[in-house]
């Protein structure tokens, strides 16, 4: 099976609300989506707002750039990092993956 990839770009990020704009522009997320923690917990582990293809092929998001927040929001970080590991721990279709190089300054 080769999964749907898509790419999370945290290029820019400074803080948990352009977290989770991009979150919800690489997902295309529903409007309604709650931009906090437990609405990215609840989207990542459901299929149905899932992007189109992604159900039948499974989920890869590949987060990209990451550093400069993660170093900025250590805090923050570690939440969202959680969150994605439970997502992934839960949802056997989801995978996310962590880009390295680039930023790592």
């Amino acid at each position: 099976m080769t999964e749907l990839a898509v790419t999370l770009d945290l290029d820019g990020v400074t803080d948990k609300a352009g977290l989770m704009d991009r979150c919800a522009r690489a997902l295309s997320l529903p409007d309604w989506f709650g931009r906090n923690w437990d609405a990215l917990a609840d989207s990542l582990g459901d299929h149905t707002v899932w992007p189109e293809g992604a159900v039948e092929r499974g989920l890869l998001v590949v987060v990209r750039n990451w550093q400069p927040y993660a170093k900025a929001r250590p805090d923050e970080w570690e939440i969202a990092v959680g969150v994605f590991g439970d997502a992934v721990d839960a949802t056997p279709e989801l995978s996310v993956v962590l880009a390295l190089g680039g930023s790592g300054r």
